[in-house]
């Protein structure tokens, strides 16, 4: 069993060329965390940064589809054997889709999975990047611990609904990013309502405003609240991200603001880790 001391006690560095890595997680299945990677991803890359998205949710890959490459085609390799990752909508993409079959199961233990998250962090030929984002699968098992194993994270976005089940499962995400003290940069609540096209009346999908309670529990920021929309899902499906499809719908918007706002989050916290660091006086 991997411990918490043993975690925070190994001495981690972020992989050459990398400048940040930032970690999209959710307590549960079904609320849209690939979705919000992949928007959040494009959204850092159309405000002029250089983006790359790994997709560590590795028995759910969807990542090859909603950004527009075939699960099928499979990424070359350098002359120091290293992963080419594929591209598209201007940011870098591995994802395991591209290593196995279309529609195999992948029944792995946490092992295996350690070592392919492993190795996609440092033996893909990222080149300098402002920002890795990783969808991380849902819930809070071997996972996200392999990945703070293995590198340091700028820290983590939270993804869920208004749905009751879903704060459950989120506060546990919430205190697992705690425990290995990786900074929640803030939640995303998606499906926040619909905007009836008809009537033009918001409709609350479920009971409760899940992000507003959980960023007052927590004292952590809401960055946005996504309406529900078909056509995000029909986006997604196309390889096509509504943050590229409709730059002016109120998802896109909100999207690009939670990426503002990640971006700005973390270039705070970065200064002040290196105000923190100890000067060196010669002579």
């Amino acid at each position: 069993m991997v411990q918490k001391n043993d975690i925070l006690s190994k001495k981690k560095a972020l992989p050459e060329g990398l400048k940040n890595i930032i970690a999209v997680a959710s307590g549960k299945g079904g609320v849209g965390k690939s979705t919000t990677a992949v928007n959040i991803a494009v959204s850092l890359q159309r405000l002029g940064a250089k983006v790359g998205l790994l997709d560590a949710d590795i028995y759910g890959p969807n990542v090859p589809m909603m950004m527009g490459i075939p699960e099928n085609d499979r990424p070359p390799v350098n002359d120091k054997e290293q992963l080419i990752p594929f591209e598209n909508h201007g940011v870098k993409v591995i994802s395991i889709g591209f290593l196995v079959e279309p529609g195999k199961a992948i029944i792995w233990r946490g092992p295996m999975l350690h070592g392919i998250i492993r190795q996609f962090l440092t033996s893909v030929q990222w080149g300098e990047l402002d920002y890795l984002v990783v969808d991380l699968p849902p819930g809070t098992g071997d996972a996200p611990l392999s990945l703070v194993q293995t590198v340091p994270l700028s820290g983590a976005v939270i993804v869920t609904t208004p749905q009751q089940v879903a704060l459950s499962d989120v506060r546990r995400a919430i205190a697992m990013f705690g425990e290995v003290r990786v900074p929640v940069l803030g939640i995303i609540e998606n499906m926040a309502g619909l905007d009836c096209p008809h009537c033009h009346n918001h409709i609350d999908l479920y009971d409760g405003q899940g992000g507003k309670v959980l960023s007052q529990e927590y004292d952590v920021p809401l960055l946005g609240q996504v309406p529900f929309d078909p056509s995000v899902g029909q986006s997604g499906d196309r390889g096509v991200p509504i943050s590229i499809a409709k730059p002016d719908s109120p998802q896109a918007k909100a999207f690009k603001s939670a990426a503002e706002w990640v971006a700005a989050r973390v270039s705070v916290l970065n200064a002040e880790a290196e105000s923190k660091r100890p000067t060196v006086q010669i002579g």
